[in-house]
């Protein structure tokens, strides 16, 4: 169906599309003049009259929760006006310029008024994974949103750095980029400005930055590894998109060797799951979706190193516990990783850590030689290599504190397989999340006894 026919289906005010943009981009210009409370009505008017006008087309939703996202985040700044802890106005409009380019994506898609909404699903999802599309509309989305909080900031004049709004901006774009290729039943024109508005609120309040050509290149090198990541299948476009954010924040905050260090966790963790991945799935133990990691994998493994890297950037003055828990919780990450994918292989029959009875591999919580060596090995290796780049100064002490916070990490994350986990208390990735926790302040600790 061409345009034109799709305009004569859908009626004059599809063809009112563009309207609609120029209208976001008017709600941007106004809105310091405006100012908060002004435009909170305004959203909730103008949310009003799209939702209540009889109107059902797709281009009219969209419209409605984009404004509705609006006016929820105006409405927050409002009432978080009278605390210490306000929800910054120039965020606000960063997260609704974010959410705008996504809107405009889908506004002008050829496959928006498919009726097939699974072939329009299969073409949108197909798209999605044109690297070079999705870099360009990554880069307008920072460009957006900065260009939106720098509108804020110039005409009221407030005491924010435009170093501080580029680096939200990019925290912002990333991370309503990975809301939008996360599948969910949620409008992505709800989820991505809340997404991203929510994370830049947290960032903001650092008051931290580097220079804008770090920050490029923090960005352009952790994406470029995300998508090599994706073109050897061991990462989707999710996790692409959260490799790329964390790779961003963990240079930024703490340099490129820690990041170096976690990124041998991916490579390693990607690399074990192929082995012998053939047995693996005849015996019904292998990683799903052919080993391919999404979001979930990648956030549930390092969101504690992502702690701990911002940590050593805000806090300096404890620089050394961080970067002993950071080399830890790298290494239970490895050792989990490692123990999981061969020591499933090992010829004998596992144990189960609680009771040490003879169990099944692949089973939560069980536990074998092989399995229990190979999460030496692995985070051993993340002990030598944080040495060797640099992230710690002591060889000795660096290998000895990695390796044990990794192993009883990595039998933690046994412990909580065999008791929570089989109890439906937490899923694989809560006890992921837990265990690297556990393996960080297992090396913290022994970091102050030892030193």
């Amino acid at each position: 169906m061409n345009r034109a026919a799709r305009f004569t289906k859908n009626g004059d005010f599809c063809q009112g599309i563009p309207v609609m943009h120029i209208l976001y981009l008017l709600l941007i210009l106004i809105a310091p003049f405006a100012g908060v409370n002004l435009l909170f009505i305004f959203s909730v008017v103008l949310f009003l009259g799209i939702r209540f006008s009889g109107k059902t087309i797709l281009c009219d939703r969209d419209a409605t929760s984009l404004i509705f996202s609006l006016a929820l985040m105006l409405f927050v700044s409002v009432i978080s006006g009278s605390y210490s802890y306000t929800y910054p106005f120039y965020i606000v409009l960063a997260a609704f310029a974010i959410a705008a380019v996504g809107n405009h994506k889908t506004s002008f898609s050829e496959t928006d008024s498919v009726p097939d909404s699974n072939l329009r699903r299969r073409t949108i999802k197909k798209r999605s994974f044109s690297i070079l599309w999705s870099s360009a509309f990554l880069a307008l989305r920072i460009a957006a949103a900065f260009f939106a909080a720098s509108w804020i900031v110039y005409w009221q004049k407030l005491p924010v750095s435009y170093n501080l709004i580029f680096f939200i901006a990019v925290i912002g774009a990333v991370t309503g980029s990975l809301f939008e290729s996360i599948p969910s039943k949620i409008d992505k024109n709800i989820s991505v400005p809340l997404g991203a508005g929510m994370t830049m609120w947290i960032f903001e309040d650092f008051r931290y930055w580097v220079s804008p050509e770090k920050m490029v290149v923090a960005l352009v090198f952790s994406f470029i590894l995300g998508v090599l990541a994706y073109r050897a299948k061991i990462a989707d476009v999710s996790a692409l998109l959260s490799a790329a954010l964390l790779g961003f924040l963990i240079i930024v905050f703490s340099g490129l060797s820690w990041y170096l260090l976690l990124l041998t966790f991916f490579i390693l963790g990607g690399g074990f799951t192929k082995y012998k991945y053939a047995y693996k799935e005849s015996i019904g133990i292998a990683q799903a979706k052919d080993g391919i990691r999404s979001y979930e994998n990648v956030f549930s493994n390092s969101t504690a190193a992502l702690a701990l890297a911002v940590a050593y950037g805000v806090f300096p003055e404890h620089s050394l516990p961080i970067i002993y828990a950071y080399m830890g919780t790298v290494a239970t990450a490895t050792g989990d990783t490692l123990a999981s994918e061969i020591g499933t292989t090992a010829k004998g029959r596992p144990r189960m850590i609680t009771t040490l009875k003879l169990s099944e591999p692949g089973v939560d919580g069980a536990v074998s030689l092989l399995g229990e060596l190979a999460a030496i090995f692995g985070s051993a290796v993340i002990g030598v290599l944080a040495y060797l780049l640099g992230i710690s100064d002591n060889f000795i002490l660096t290998v000895l504190i990695t390796t044990a916070g990794g192993f009883f990490g990595t039998n933690i994350d046994s412990f909580l397989g065999a008791t929570l986990q089989k109890r439906g208390v937490l899923s694989n990735s809560g006890v992921n999340l837990v265990a690297t926790f556990a393996g960080a302040g297992i090396s913290a600790v022994l970091y102050f006894l030892i030193a």
